[in-house]
């Protein structure tokens, strides 16, 4: 039983202390402030563009005079027989380049990797190619073309072999080494045409220090202990290729892949300036160089097609997002990190 002469006690409030959840939320909020302007140089030069581009395919006319014609861009793009020229050209370069090109800097990547002397010095000479101006370099490569004075139909005429037109030459390869034999063959086997293939050399070229080097820093962190191991029980150098060197450069591979693939269907810069170096029009002689980045310039710059030119640059992103989708789901997949 309570006395109710006992005084009352009164209970004191404990000062507030911030508890840990609280700290925590401000420590995020604060991280929110310190990202805020890379949010907004994204959003301003690459999310906002991708929307009025949008807008911009679902347009004709003149900027100023913008008249809403909903998907007939994108229907003109799809019923014309010069955007499927120009897709189908776009995936034979990809073709032409990108398996050589990851191929290449993987094999140079491993030799350099054997310890060879003046490593170093070989790393910035294959990289130098795709760190010099591509402008500059492809027009240097469009001399080397040159039907008249180049240095390929020089060394082609000292080991016996007609001189090509190279960059203005629209006959396949196919067909072109068929009539130095003497040969006929179908249609379908004429291959892509000399001018491709002369553009795809200098993509090669360009792009294949870049492989070199990531493939090189993949090899850096494969553990040595491996090899000592697999060579204790036996391995040759081959056999070390195929079950160390492939499977432990999975994840790089994997990069190099993904990025190749969306460098390989978004180039233009290279195939605009050497056919402007061989006074050939932006397709190449016939059209024959004309990827999907060189047909939408074309109607931009030629036929001022704002509308059109933007709805074949959202088809292409689609394309090269659908590439990527499909690397991460079926190749990411077998990669163990």
């Amino acid at each position: 039983m309570v006395d109710s002469t006992s005084p009352v006690q009164t209970i004191q409030p404990r000062p507030y202390t911030p508890t840990r959840a609280s700290s925590r939320q401000r420590i995020q909020w604060s991280a929110y402030f310190y990202i805020l302007p890379a949010f907004i140089i994204i959003g301003t030069f690459h999310i906002i563009p991708v929307f009025y581009a949008i807008y911009i395919s679902l347009n004709k006319g003149p900027i100023n005079k913008f008249k809403f014609v909903g998907l007939e861009n994108y229907i003109r793009a799809f019923g014309g027989a010069e955007f499927w020229n120009s897709l189908s050209t776009t995936l034979t370069y990809s073709l032409l380049t990108m398996p050589f090109t990851i191929m290449l800097g993987l094999f140079f990547a491993y030799l350099l990797y054997q310890g060879v002397r003046g490593r170093g010095v070989y790393r910035v000479i294959f990289f130098l190619p795709y760190v010099v101006s591509t402008v500059g370099s492809a027009i240097v490569w469009a001399w080397v073309f040159d039907p008249q004075s180049g240095l390929a139909n020089f060394v082609l005429k000292h080991i016996g072999i007609e001189p090509l037109r190279w960059l203005i030459e629209p006959t396949g390869v196919g067909e072109l080494i068929a009539k130095q034999m003497g040969w006929t063959i179908p249609t379908w086997a004429h291959g892509p045409s000399l001018a491709l293939v002369a553009i795809s050399i200098f993509a090669i070229w360009q792009a294949m220090g870049y492989d070199v080097v990531i493939f090189l820093a993949g090899l850096t962190n494969i553990p040595g202990e491996l090899y000592e191991a697999a060579r204790i029980d036996g391995a040759n150098g081959v056999q070390l290729f195929r079950h160390i060197t492939i499977p432990m450069l999975a994840p790089t591979t994997f990069f190099v892949i993904v990025i190749s693939v969306i460098y390989s269907l978004q180039s233009f810069n290279h195939i605009f300036a050497m056919n402007k170096a061989a006074a050939q029009s932006l397709g190449g002689p016939l059209g024959s160089t004309s990827t999907l980045t060189v047909y939408m310039f074309d109607q931009l710059y030629s036929y001022s097609n704002y509308g059109y030119a933007s709805a074949i640059a959202i088809i292409l992103s689609l394309i090269i997002l659908a590439f990527t989708l499909f690397n991460f789901r079926f190749l990411g997949r077998r990669v163990q990190y």
